[in-house]
């Protein structure tokens, strides 16, 4: 089941009574205090809300999670007092949604335990869902007005490899075949067939199915059509018109979509807004309704926030839903919502009961998601205006050095970039974090152990000469730390890429079978779920060996397995024959292309060889599958098998796994809460700073801080520089949003393109600044003096200069320098 699919409702039942037997309201009220006074103060801004709109803006460690189950405890307790004293038979819920499946479950026992131990109260009266369950709930009860029947569609999750990008990359070329060959020719081009096939491959599966997905996801989660698309394109005067050709990959994907019976999550909130346009469906929904509060509201999309907003407009009051529905529908609208004054926002926000949760400084999903912060900045910021900001700035997640760090990175990132920006001489630049400082907590905190003491120092900052170095530095910490309480302790490497934390895994591994400590590598479980995925690639090419889609997505998968050198693969797709049985005219092949195309013909011969109900087994071994992915393999096989029984063939097979991998219906079976199993005692985790988020460990390490990861730059692979400096997607996506955001222009390729590198460096030092604050006593960070240009070959090591952060926290800390 899918994260975005999870809904926990808890009904409204009968108030009056259930309240009556309990104790008075004065003793209610009573009890609201008790939980109140045991708040901080920005906890308490939020158990104060009674109606209206509400931001807060909460730093890493504030326990905005307790805040905002106390709050919904206490707002569902006042509902209850409105009950009981005006005999009312309106019986309203109050609706928390939050980002994933297993954060919905934790906030719903939150505010269960707080009604049946705090307040003596029915566990009834909210809701508590993930979005996109919010609205598929709404869009199930009114077939007819959402266009959804559910039991005649399929939903799914595309990316880039999905056979719909793909079909509508391919339709999109035979229907637009001037705007293709002003692709093929490029900045330069002299004419030459085999530079012309190569660029076909890339253009086919790389550069156009990125330009759609990245597009789709983009657009839609906005509720931009593709015909809004086409006269923004209008607007923009780039020799390849980048936004005419993703809105015509947007239209040829919708009308697959269409025509299939399938849709996607975006799919799921655009239909429940249809419900909401209609009149009546939209007084019963807000009826039902007293508030809304939303969890990781950085994280929110145009379309989410329009949705919720609806929610919690009064429902007595049409008005409000109809300009909802009206702001939101054309650029015009989008344009006049940045230009309102500050009088129209609070008037246009005042009618809502809505309390929006997040930190701006954490969004970190932006650059690969259509998650946008700059919306719940702009709320928090015309919350402040009528002085409905609340700010949770204290935290007691961190010893008082650890969070001085992550204030200083904070500060001197603004500051750096600051400077930087006011030498630019085209669009200003916003600042990478908003202002905000994290203070720790009073001494008579309610939370236990608050601020602990340090291990050490607390903040130990390393150079080591090289990234073996750093494992036996690291390896040596590590120990230390398990010695004096096993039972007790939790670590974590915190790594950029998982690449990083699979070489670290087999590098740790023999340290931690020695001294008996378990070693989780979380990338290589979420590899499992890849397993039909690359299968399925491989399969194909063994069917279809002369197709150079399917030789080139057989070479990814054994390049990602490592099983071969990382090469140009679109030089070697573009003529199958000639790269897996060249002729003996043909030159000799370098050793990495010989290796490959070894390989390749290893996996044909067993396609001849082997029964067909053997072949999945056998490339799980041919892939080094560890025995988890063995087992994942097998069940896969098993479930394959079974599906095409009575009517075995290549064919039969191919189109179950197709139906498996595109549909997303085959997962690894999970018994237990992975978050817990993440921070267990007596284990070492190894993790993404991404997927790190929410967490906290006692002790903390982040090694391989380096430039070119740290912020990194917009990287144009070599067989894309043909069309220029810069990635189709990436000018889309910043182009797309400066219409958005209703800025005085869509930006050209070059203003666009350094709006998009300027928003990935953002969010990559909002990223270290995640990992900084998850560590509760020690916080460990090294650049070593030489490491990879690329991860996928790690004895490649070079000088590298290290994250710019890094040297600014040894001079502004240098008692934690370590030699």
């Amino acid at each position: 089941m899918s994260d975005t699919n999870f809904t926990a409702t808890v009904p409204l039942k009968s108030t009056q009574s259930e309240l009556s037997q309990s104790s008075p309201v004065l003793s209610l009220q009573e009890k609201i205090l008790t939980i109140r006074n045991g708040l901080r103060q920005g906890q308490q801004q939020m158990g104060d809300w009674e109606s209206g709109p509400l931001a807060v803006s909460a730093v890493p460690g504030a326990g905005k999670s307790t805040g905002m189950a106390a709050a919904a405890a206490i707002a569902i307790a006042r509902q209850y007092e409105r009950l009981a004293q005006s005999r009312s038979s309106v019986h309203r819920q109050l609706v928390v949604v939050t980002f994933t499946r297993s954060a919905a479950a934790n906030i719903k026992a939150k505010i269960r335990k707080y009604l049946r131990e705090d307040l003596s109260l029915p566990q009834t009266g909210f809701a508590v869902y993930t979005l996109h369950g919010l609205a598929l709930n709404i869009a199930s009860r009114y077939p007819d007005l959402s266009g959804l029947q559910l039991e005649n569609l399929t939903l799914i999750t595309p990316s880039q490899s999905h056979r719909f990008i793909r079909t509508a990359v391919e339709q999109w070329i035979n229907n637009h075949p001037e705007k293709y060959f002003r692709l093929l020719e490029g900045q330069q081009f002299d004419g030459e067939e085999t530079e012309r096939l190569r660029r076909q491959s890339v253009l086919r599966t790389e550069i156009l199915p990125d330009l759609a997905t990245t597009v789709i996801h983009e657009a839609k989660s906005s509720g931009i059509p593709p015909e809004q698309l086409q006269q923004w394109s209008q607007q923009t005067s780039d020799e390849y018109a980048i936004l005419s050709i993703a809105a015509g990959l947007y239209e040829q994907y919708q009308n697959l979509m269409r025509s299939r019976d399938f849709i996607d999550y975006d799919d799921m909130i655009l239909a429940a807004l249809r419900v909401l346009k209609n009149d009546s469906a939209r007084r019963i929904e807000q009826n039902q309704v007293f508030a809304v509060f939303e969890d990781e509201a950085q994280d929110s999309s145009p379309l989410q926030t329009r949705l919720l907003e609806i929610l919690a407009s009064d429902g007595e009051d049409d008005r409000c839903g109809d300009k909802e529905t009206r702001r939101h529908r054309d650029n015009s609208s989008n344009s006049a919502r940045a230009e309102r004054p500050a009088t129209a926002n609070s008037t246009q926000h005042s009618a809502l009961n809505l309390v929006r949760v997040g930190d701006p400084n954490q969004a970190i999903n932006s650059t690969f998601t259509p998650a946008d912060p700059i919306y719940f900045r702009q709320f928090c910021e015309e919350c402040d205006r009528v002085e409905r900001l609340a700010t949770m700035n204290q935290a007691g997640r961190s010893t008082r050095i650890i969070i001085a760090a992550a204030n200083f990175a904070l500060e001197w990132v603004n500051s750096f970039y600051g400077a930087k920006n006011q030498k630019s001489a085209h669009f200003p630049l916003s600042s990478p974090f908003r202002p905000q400082t994290i203070y720790p907590v009073n001494n008579n905190d309610p939370q236990k152990n608050a601020n602990p003491e340090p291990e050490g120092r607390g903040l130990e900052l390393y150079t080591p000469r090289d990234i073996h170095h750093t494992v036996e530095l690291l390896a040596k910490r590590v120990v230390e730390l398990f010695i004096p309480d096993p039972t007790n302790t939790r670590v974590a490497v915190l790594v950029r890429e998982n690449r990083q934390g699979r070489w670290l895994a087999e590098m740790l591994a023999p340290v931690c079978k020695e001294h008996k400590i378990t070693l989780y590598d979380v990338g290589e479980r979420d590899r499992r779920s890849h397993v039909p995925q690359e299968i399925l690639a491989l399969l194909q090419f063994c069917d279809r060996p002369h197709s150079p889609d399917y030789l080139k997505a057989a070479l990814e998968v054994l390049v990602q397995r490592q099983l071969i050198p990382t090469q140009d693969l679109n030089a070697l797709a573009s003529l199958p024959e000639e790269f897996l049985y060249p002729s003996p005219l043909a030159a000799p092949q370098a050793e990495p292309v010989e290796k490959a195309a070894h390989l390749c013909r290893s996996l044909l011969r067993a396609r001849l060889e082997l029964p067909l109900y053997q072949l999945i087994s056998f490339l799980a071994l041919a892939l080094n599958y560890d025995q988890a992915e063995l087992a994942t393999a097998d069940k896969l096989a098993e479930r394959v098998n079974q599906q095409i029984a009575g009517g075995s063939s290549m064919g039969a097979m191919l189109g179950a796994l197709s139906e498996i991998v595109s549909s997303e219906r085959f997962e690894p079976v999970e018994t237990e809460d992975l978050e817990a199993h993440y921070t267990r005692p007596n284990q070492l985790t190894i993790i993404t700073m991404h997927k790190a988020k929410g967490l906290d460990w006692d002790y903390v390490f982040i090694p391989f801080l380096h430039e070119t990861l740290i912020p990194g730059r917009f990287w144009v692979p070599p067989q894309s520089q043909f069309l220029g400096d810069f990635t189709l997607s990436e000018v889309a996506r910043a182009q797309i949003r400066a219409a958005l955001h209703g800025e005085s222009g869509i930006p050209d390729v070059t203003q666009a393109w350094e709006q998009a590198k300027h928003l990935k460096t953002a969010e990559e030092y909002r990223l270290l600044y995640v990992a900084m604050t998850r560590a509760k006593r020690l916080l460990w960070m090294s650049a070593a003096q030489k490491a990879p240009f690329t991860w996928s070959k790690p004895d490649n090591l070079q000088e590298q200069a290290p994250c710019p952060v890094f040297p600014a926290l040894k001079r502004q800390f240098p008692e934690s320098i370590k030699v």
